[in-house]
């Protein structure tokens, strides 16, 4: 199949791309594995090292950790901006896998070399001495580093496998489809060795070796991606679709004053490049006021083939509903920026909820390491979508007729609820720990405060809601984002995904500066002090469902307005083709 693949082709370009499909697997999965594993053994900890070694405040770390990666996030933005129009995805990758094995290089110097870290409390200063500005400012230099580094991989990783297969084959397009299953499978492989062998290393062996492994992994990922690079197919930058967004808005602007004609069949460009990747779409009446940008004006002129001379005078009408896709999708990720709010809790607070808890197994003097947790998160999320598959979806689909079972926005919304179950759970356990921890402490934990009895298994309840949760909303939008969107926008849907990932972040950092700052003044006491025990991080999870509850019924009001795409009043091809002089179409209301 892979030399019929290689030497059987649909159209002229395509035979003269030589498509190794799974001969360079072994070069992009080995990259994507080791790379995984250098990040996420970096990542999935540094909590507990701000905390521990650079003896920085709960508040300080969590915000920290926050807005790196609600910015890493962010960053693929513009990273698949470059990569599209300028560098294409092999540079990039190149380029970014690179950046990001110095970024973790930089922060297992800081571990390493004593002077890049303040004295260890207790040990080697009797007080705890916060970092300098250069331990900070060379920290934050590695932090940088790794920002640069997911602004490239994130959004390109995906697409450059999915490269080296024709799309216009059977084989290919198995071969896609088997690639994007490895790709996530290796995603949780590193995942779930990151927060138990290498995590456990850095907590209970040495952060200078622990944080080593993950900078060698890392190195070892940029040399299995370059010894592939003359077999692999590199795509050429052809541009971003920015651009036609962009040029959209900017001729509905400019013909904002022109009124929508009654009968527009002769006044709107229909015009459908031939080249074009995207489907065609019919015509919605949804944010009309961009249909202006298609009318056509005597000052507009029209090319012999039917398109627009100027695109920045007069734009198509296929180019105002791809437009339009974008913008329906909008108030859904809005959303989900609110949703990934209580995910974020799982991630960060429920760490310093593990450090002052009993996390012994069996009564034994072994310890799950705080960040170790997170794995019963995974471990929900992956056991329970192949039975979603496999058993869930097939009963669905013979009650409901639908394709997959219910809906993509039915599924997110599912897990929305989900949400709002795992943050009571979390606020119950949290209540019942300090209780516990006031009342029959075990030990003291070093800079946090009394350890309480209840062991960290009732960790396990909120972590696994927090994996279904994910599996329903987090996957649901994942896909929900590349079928909505036109299919030359999928590099830009998966930066918008990683956008509201971000988005979340900083929210999340902002409600925990904000009610640090404002509970230290009340009555009641600081809700989350450095000691949890001292505080109330319960009521703290209670204001976030109050705020899941809010979001999940604004999501209920976008999900009965929003429309599909591909369904809608008419069809721009269609009405294009009743009419042969026609240049245009729009449906009024």
């Amino acid at each position: 199949m892979e030399k019929n693949e290689n030497e059987k082709s649909v159209t002229d370009e395509d035979s003269k791309i030589n498509y190794r499909g799974w001969k360079v697997m072994p070069f992009i999965i080995g990259n994507e594995t080791f790379e995984k594993l250098g990040t996420i053994g970096t990542l999935a900890n540094l909590l507990v090292y701000l905390t521990t070694v650079f003896n920085l405040s709960s508040i300080t770390a969590t915000n920290i950790i926050n807005i790196f990666n609600g910015s890493a996030s962010l960053s693929t933005l513009l990273g698949a901006f470059l990569c599209d129009t300028y560098f294409g995805r092999y540079k990039t990758l190149g380029f970014c896998t690179m950046a990001s094995f110095l970024g973790l290089l930089v922060i297992q110097l800081t571990a390493w070399i004593k002077n890049m870290h303040p004295p260890e409390c207790g040990k080697e200063s009797k007080t705890c001495i916060e970092p300098s500005a250069g331990q900070m400012g060379f920290l934050l230099v590695g932090f940088g580093l790794l920002i640069v580094g997911a602004a490239g991989i994130r959004p390109c990783n995906l697409a450059f496998g999915a490269d080296q297969f024709n799309p216009n084959t059977e084989s290919g397009k198995k071969g896609i489809n088997s690639f994007f299953n490895w790709y996530f499978f290796t995603y949780t492989f590193a995942q779930m060795v990151s927060v138990s062998l290498i995590v456990y290393i850095q907590s209970n062996v040495s952060w200078a070796l622990g944080l080593a492994i993950p900078a060698a992994l890392m190195l070892f990922s940029c040399v299995v991606y370059f010894i592939g690079s003359k077999r692999y197919v590199k795509v050429k930058a052809t541009g971003s679709p920015v651009t036609s967004i962009v040029q959209v808005i900017h001729v509905s602007i400019k013909k904002r004053r022109l009124s929508l004609p009654e009968y527009p069949l002769l006044s709107l460009l229909t015009y459908v490049s031939p080249k074009s990747i995207n489907s065609k779409l019919p015509h919605t009446s949804q944010f009309r006021f961009l249909d202006k940008a298609a009318i056509i004006t005597p000052e507009d002129e029209i090319n012999p083939d039917g398109s627009a001379s100027d695109p920045w005078n007069l734009c198509s009408m296929q180019q105002v509903e791809e437009v339009k896709c974008l913008v329906r999708v909008i108030p859904i990720w809005v959303s989900g920026i609110f949703f990934f709010v209580a995910i974020v809790q799982q991630n960060t607070m429920l760490v310093f909820q593990a450090l002052q808890s009993d996390r012994r197994i069996l009564n034994t003097s072994f310890k799950i390491p705080a960040a170790s947790y997170t794995i019963f998160q995974m471990l929900s999320l992956t056991i329970w979508l192949p039975i979603y598959d496999r058993i869930v979806v097939p009963s669905l689909q013979r009650v409901t007729r639908k394709e997959g079972g219910i809906t993509l926005l039915q599924r997110m919304g599912i897990g929305m609820f989900i949400s709002i179950l795992c943050m009571i759970v979390s606020g119950l356990v949290e209540e019942r720990r300090r209780a516990l921890a006031l009342t029959n402490p075990i030990g003291v934990e070093p800079r946090k405060g009394a350890i309480s009895s209840m062991s960290g298994l009732w960790l396990v309840p909120q972590l696994t809601l927090a994996g279904l949760s994910d599996a329903f909303t987090l996957v649901g939008q994942v896909e929900f984002f590349y079928k909505q969107f036109p299919e030359n926008m999928r590099s830009l849907a998966g930066s918008l995904f990683f956008c509201g990932i971000a988005g979340s972040s900083y929210l999340s950092s902002l409600l925990i500066s904000i009610i640090h700052q404002t509970t230290a003044k009340s009555a009641t006491g600081n809700w989350l002090p450095q000691d949890l025990n001292k505080g109330r991080l319960d009521y703290f999870y209670y204001i976030i469902t109050i705020l899941e509850v809010i979001n999940l019924g604004y999501f209920i009001l976008c999900a009965k307005w929003y429309k599909y795409k591909g369904v809608g009043t008419s069809s721009i091809l269609e009405i294009g083709q009743v009419s042969k002089q026609s240049e245009g179409i729009v449906n009024g209301v």
